[in-house]
């Protein structure tokens, strides 16, 4: 017998948060089809993202890294990454679930540059 997919919940924000739409300065489209997502996003310091969400999970490359804070989509400090206590290296491969509002702030003194390719297809159980 196969596996029936979860039903996956609604995304409650609306699609003028998304990435592409509400930090359009920040992130690039480099492709698209209806499985996949794949953004260049890039962040120079002291720049700031505004408020923006990732709808969908994906894995994201890290080639140039720095430190970063992560707020809310109110403001509130969700991650710094002075405070992770691990060096911000690069190159570097990681998971990244969806993202709620949020917005991050470059505040280290290189160019956060990444490569993020988001999975658009719920996965089955």
């Amino acid at each position: 017998m196969n596996a029936v997919p979860a039903a996956s919940p609604e995304w409650p924000w609306p699609d003028s948060l998304d990435a592409l739409i509400a930090a359009p300065n920040h992130h690039r489209l480099l492709f698209e089809n209806e499985r996949v997502r794949v953004l260049d996003v890039l962040i120079r310091p002291g720049q700031l993202v505004p408020v923006h969400t990732h709808k969908w999970p994906g894995v994201i490359y890290v080639q140039s890294a720095s430190d970063f804070i992560r707020r809310d989509g109110e403001g509130k400090v969700i991650f710094d990454s002075r405070a992770a206590g691990v060096p911000q290296i690069a190159p570097v491969v990681q998971w990244l679930p969806p993202l709620p509002p949020h917005s991050v702030e470059n505040i280290g003194g290189a160019d956060i540059h990444l490569f993020s390719v988001e999975l658009k297809e719920p996965h089955a159980e």
